[in-house]
C-alpha cells in the first residue's frame, strides 16, 4: 500500500482519501470503521491502516440529522471524586453553559495512554476544546502524539488546553493555565520557618508530576534562602491522596519519634490523613507539631489548617474562556499564570526553643 503524503496537523483527511490509499470503496471504509461490515482480515487490516496514516477521524456532526449537533467543549480530568478536580470541572461546565456549548467529560486514572485516547476521541466529537487537568508521567512518545493532536485540533478549529502543566515546546498550538506552584509553596514553608521551625518534613515528593515538582522546588528554594541545607531524607514520596497522606505519616512515626517540628503537606488531602495518623500516635497539632497544606480544599477548613488557595474554579472558566477565544486563530497561544496566597488558620505555632 502505498504511503500517502499528509502534512501533520495541515487539514482533516477524507473518507474518501482513506479509500483510495486502501485500495477499496468509500462504503467499504465507513462500514469497517463503524464495525457494520464482515471483511476479510486482510482487507480490515488495510483500511485501518490507511486510516491511521492519514490520521482520519470520522465526523460525528456528518453522522447526525443535520441540523442536530451540538458545539461543545470537553474536560478531560484524572479523577471525579477529588475536590481539585470536581471543582477545576465546575468552572469548565459553568463558563460553557455561559458560551452557550455543552460540555464533555473524561477520565483517566493519571493513566498518559487512556488520556491519548480520551483527546483522540474528543476530537472526533468536534469539540471546540479539549482541556486537560491534572498530571500523567509524560515519555517522549506520549508528548510527541499530544504534539501531534494539539496541531490536528488546531488545523480544524479547535484547540488544546493544558491547565497545571508545562507547556509541550515552542509552536506547538496549546494554551497553558496554571497556578504558580512554586510560589505558593515558597510562602508556605517561609510561614513555617519564620515561626522558627528548621525541621520541616516534605510529604508528597512525586517525580515526574509537574505539580508535585513546582511544590517541592518552592518548599528547597525557601530552605536555601532562609540558609538552611536540604535535607532528602525531610522528602516523602507518596501520591496525593488521603490514605497517602496517613500511609506516609504512620510509616515515619513508627520508626521513631519525630524527627520534624513542622510538615508541609503538598495538598490537602496528604495534610488530613497525616493529621489522622499524629492524632493516633498522640501528637496534636499545632501543639506538637505544626503543619501546612496546599489547595484551600476539604478537609483544611474542619482541621484549621492553614494552607495555600489555588482558584480551582478560576482556572476552567479562564481555560474555557481563552480556548474559544483562541481556537481557529494563528500566532502563539497565550500562557497564563494564576497567583495564589496563603490562607493563615491555626495549624503553625511559634516553635519553642
Amino acid at each position: 500500500m502505498r504511503r500517502a503524503s499528509q502534512p501533520e496537523g495541515s487539514r482533516r483527511s477524507t473518507i474518501r482519501e482513506v479509500a483510495a490509499l486502501a485500495g477499496v470503496s468509500v462504503a467499504t471504509v465507513s462500514r469497517i470503521l463503524t464495525g457494520t461490515y464482515p471483511a476479510s482480515p486482510a482487507t480490515r487490516a488495510r483500511v485501518l491502516r490507511a486510516a491511521e496514516e492519514l490520521d482520519y477521524v470520522a465526523n460525528a456532526h456528518a453522522r447526525s440529522l443535520a441540523g442536530t449537533a451540538s458545539r461543545s467543549v470537553a474536560i478531560v480530568i484524572n479523577s471525579v471524586i477529588s475536590p481539585h478536580y470536581a471543582h477545576v470541572a465546575q468552572g469548565v461546565e459553568a463558563q460553557a453553559t455561559a458560551e452557550g456549548r455543552l460540555c464533555l467529560i473524561g477520565t483517566t486514572g493519571g493513566d498518559p495512554k487512556r488520556e491519548l485516547a480520551m483527546v483522540k476521541h474528543m476530537r472526533e466529537q468536534n469539540a471546540e476544546a479539549v482541556i486537560l487537568v491534572g498530571n500523567v508521567v509524560a515519555d517522549d512518545d506520549y508528548r510527541d502524539r499530544m504534539r501531534q493532536y494539539a496541531q490536528a485540533l488546531s488545523a480544524v478549529g479547535s484547540r488544546l488546553v493544558l491547565c497545571g502543566r508545562r507547556p509541550l515546546g515552542p509552536d506547538v498550538p496549546a494554551v497553558v493555565v496554571e497556578y504558580d506552584n512554586a510560589g505558593g509553596a515558597f510562602a508556605a514553608t517561609s510561614h513555617l520557618l519564620s515561626a522558627g521551625h528548621e525541621r520541616i518534613l516534605f510529604l508528597g515528593r512525586r517525580p515526574g508530576y509537574t505539580t508535585a515538582e513546582g511544590r517541592l522546588d518552592g518548599y528547597r528554594k525557601a530552605l536555601t534562602a532562609y540558609g538552611l541545607p536540604l535535607d532528602p531524607g525531610l522528602e516523602v514520596e507518596g501520591m496525593m491522596e488521603w490514605n497517602e497522606g496517613y500511609r506516609m505519616m504512620k510509616q515515619r512515626l513508627l520508626a521513631g519519634p519525630p524527627d520534624f517540628t513542622a510538615v508541609f503537606a503538598i495538598n490537602d488531602l496528604i495534610a488530613g490523613g497525616a493529621h489522622r495518623a499524629m492524632a493516633e500516635h498522640g501528637i496534636q497539632v499545632p501543639r506538637d507539631v505544626s503543619m501546612v497544606g496546599f489547595d484551600d480544599l476539604p478537609p483544611s477548613p474542619d482541621i484549621g489548617l492553614t494552607t495555600v488557595h489555588l482558584p480551582h474554579e478560576e482556572i476552567g472558566r479562564i481555560a474555557v474562556r481563552l480556548a474559544l477565544e483562541h481556537a481557529g486563530q494563528g500566532g502563539e497561544p497565550p500562557h497564563v499564570v494564576l497567583g495564589t496566597h496563603l490562607v493563615i488558620r491555626d495549624s503553625v505555632r511559634p516553635r519553642v526553643q
